[in-house]
């Protein structure tokens, strides 16, 4: 490969199963947006959610074919921006895209009730509650970047595909209680804000102990010839301080929006308790003024 730089931007890793995988969830998107718009042409599907599908998969795209994955087998911080690209920007524009409610809304008769079963099932449930979503992110970026299972995907192209499938659904189950627009994914805003505040010492952990490591702890690298760019060891330090920095980074800026919504729920809240208030003291007027 040759050195990443502004020149090389044009490098390409076109596979076929990702490419399947992409440009048929797009069809199935955007097929289930039209049924959507027939069968409730008042009420059609929400255009943002559809821009913010097809942004995670402009993202997933960039991450995973074009030059961000030609380097992420040459370079170990190229491959940690691919995943923060996919597990943070990519799975949350999926979550704000709302799949499974257009897969709810987009179906009729037999498929719809189907549908409805799948999502009141026990799984569903289960994996619709935060802490489960909270667990798996915890676990997930830890171990995969931090144990062998990071080098076998190095290795083995059909795991490495799987890894960012993982990360994907990952990231979508992690982001849904943020966003909330889905059926069973309501959260009040301070347990959002708690939520993702719980979630930054994992990224930090994870960056901080790539950042620490006195040698490379992934052999795979050490089979790659290349004269360009930071030594291994370097090059793990680069990766830690993206994890550390930019994952932290991001996980404060999605607080931003919640911390608005807070303020807005508080606010609200506010109002409703002085209207109520107010009708009490109109209804009894003794209330206000006493004996």
């Amino acid at each position: 490969m040759p050195p990443l730089d502004v020149h090389h931007l044009g490098e390409t890793s076109i596979d076929v199963v990702p490419t399947v995988l992409i440009v048929g969830a797009l069809v199935l998107y955007l097929a289930g947006v039209a049924r959507v718009r027939r069968l409730t042409p008042r009420h059609p599907w929400k255009a943002w959610r559809t821009a913010c599908f097809i942004g995670g998969l402009a993202v997933t795209f960039v991450s995973v074919e074009l030059f961000v994955g030609a380097y992420d087998d040459v370079l170990f911080y190229d491959h940690m921006v691919q995943h923060l690209a996919l597990i943070m920007v990519a799975a949350g524009l999926f979550a704000l895209s709302s799949p499974i409610y257009l897969t709810w809304r987009a179906t009729t008769g037999a498929a719809h009730r189907r549908v409805t079963a799948l999502m009141r099932s026990a799984p569903a449930r289960f994996f619709d509650r935060p802490v489960v979503a909270f667990v798996l992110y915890a676990l997930v970026i830890p171990i995969s970047h931090l144990t062998s299972f990071y080098n076998e995907t190095l290795q083995n192209e059909t795991l490495h595909d799987f890894e960012h499938l993982l990360f994907l659904v990952v990231g979508y189950l992690f982001w849904r209680p943020v966003v909330g627009y889905e059926p069973g994914t309501k959260l009040h805003p301070a347990m959002k804000m708690v939520y993702l505040a719980a979630a930054v010492p994992v990224d930090t952990f994870t960056g901080l102990a790539l950042a620490s490591a006195r040698h490379n702890p992934f052999p795979y690298y050490d089979t790659v010839h290349r004269t360009w760019g930071p030594s291994r060891v370097e090059d793990i330090h680069i990766g830690g301080v993206i994890m550390w920095v930019v994952g932290d980074s991001l996980m404060l800026l999605a607080m931003i929006p919640v911390a608005i919504s807070w303020m807005r729920y508080e606010e609200r809240r506010a109002v409703r308790v002085d209207r109520e208030l107010d009708a009490t003291l109109w209804a009894d007027p003794d209330v206000a003024t006493g004996p």
